[in-house]
């Protein structure tokens, strides 16, 4: 996304910036981007101290000021660093709806989107993230396979949403899974997310019905000493060598090229959603050891078991004195690894999730797994059909359910996300 700097957003000593509380008593006076990143995360930095009714009024601290950019090349939310809270929604549009209802609705969504992502209320708000920074709040849009036909668009779904095939570790509700329509979620404050979250519902009205959702965290910036791999719920370092935005090959394998047989979809990527239930009574009960030789890295920094750091490239043909490979045949990572798959790579950009004790005492609890991809068949799908063959992780999850969505690029300054689809 291109950088666009914003002076009038940006502090100085003698110039503070506006709170949200500001925002909403001068009709939205800050309402530009601030000073925008690249395509690392598209972050833009804002707002800051005294609120309308005062004025030493504690400033946003860094979390609540940075602002994610709406409108570019790539929708938010793909190569945004993780945030602290998501929310997963599928959609299906209500019977009788068609393309003119969902192009009004893909309308109201922007429009919400926009006004949220840049720290402002929209119209009739809830109150819910007054006082709050937009926190890194994105919002992102897909349609599933479904949305083509209920729209009258067949002849325009992508090849690549052709239905994924079945797995041997699937055990897919099919309530949870799929859908017309999908929202994905993040923010780095609960309350301003779950805000965006109400707000879309709402906005849904009577042309859509929600099919399911999926509440998610990971961790709160500024809780480490510094930088670092997220871990999920069984305590592993997990995203180490997703692919980055600085490498050459980056855009070629994650974003939708132009100039391919479906141009809407320029600039856009395909997201693989599944609900991934952790066995954590199971996992937790292997000694460490095991563990790691299960991942294939030390839990403790996420190192190979070969030796070096957690990016230190994995030596798949060292072997111990035992004479056994050191990063077992049926270990995770080198399963996964994108040089046992032909180079098929794919942007992982997970949430937890955490929804309670079952029946059995036991945590539902586990990875809102989320991808990206040019090509799900070329990304996702290589790999998946190669750990369900044989990954030593696979007796300790459970893929519960399952989505793939195609996600359009990000719409230009008085477009709507996928207007270049309804309107074309």
């Amino acid at each position: 996304m291109t950088a666009q700097p914003d002076t009038e957003a940006q502090a100085t000593p003698d110039k503070p910036e506006l709170t949200r509380r500001r925002l909403l008593g001068t009709a939205g006076a800050a309402g530009a981007a601030g000073l925008a990143l690249g395509a690392a995360g598209a972050t833009g930095v804002y707002a800051a101290v005294a609120g309308p009714d005062s004025g030493s009024s504690p400033a946003l601290s860094t979390v609540g000021s940075t602002e994610v950019v709406f409108h570019g090349k790539h929708q938010a939310g793909i190569t945004t660093p993780l945030q602290s809270r998501g929310h997963l929604i599928a959609f299906d549009l209500a019977p009788g709806a068609g393309r003119k209802e969902a192009a009004a609705l893909l309308r109201r969504w922007s429009a919400t989107a926009a006004e949220l992502m840049a720290g402002r209320a929209p119209a009739a708000d809830t109150g819910v993230a007054l006082d709050a920074g937009p926190s890194s709040l994105t919002v992102t849009f897909g349609f599933g396979p479904t949305f083509f036909d209920r729209t009258g668009l067949t002849a325009r779904r992508p090849v690549e949403l052709d239905p994924l095939p079945p797995f041997s570790s699937d055990a897919l509700d099919p309530k949870r899974s799929e859908g017309d329509l999908w929202v994905q979620i993040g923010a780095d404050d609960a309350l301003v997310a779950f805000h965006a979250l109400r707000a879309l519902q709402k906005d849904a009205g009577s042309a859509a019905r929600v099919r399911w959702q999926m509440n998610g965290f990971n961790r709160s910036p500024g809780a480490t000493a510094g930088p670092m791999t997220a871990r999920n719920l069984m305590g592993q370092v997990d995203g180490t060598n997703n692919p980055k935005p600085s490498e050459p090959d980056f855009d070629r394998r994650i974003f939708v090229p132009a100039g391919g047989a479906q141009p809407w979809m320029a600039g856009g990527s395909y997201a693989v959603v599944r609900r991934i239930r952790m066995l954590l009574d199971d996992w937790e009960q292997l000694p460490l050891k095991k563990q790691e030789q299960v991942i294939g890295r030390r839990k403790a920094d996420g190192a190979p078991l070969t030796g070096g750091t957690e990016t230190t490239d994995l030596d798949l043909d060292k072997f111990g004195p035992d004479g056994k490979l050191v990063i077992p045949d049926n270990a995770h990572a080198r399963i996964s690894a994108p040089e046992q798959n032909g180079g098929a790579a794919m942007l992982r950009r997970p949430f937890s999730f955490h929804d309670g004790i079952a029946a059995d005492g036991t945590p539902d609890a586990g990875l809102l797994f989320i991808c990206w991809q040019a090509d799900p068949l070329r990304g996702f799908v290589p790999v998946q059909r190669k750990l369900d063959r044989g990954d030593a992780l696979s007796p300790f999850i459970r893929h519960e359910s399952s989505g793939l969505f195609a996600v359009p690029g990000g719409p230009d300054r008085g477009e709507y996300v996928g207007q270049r689809l309804l309107e074309s």
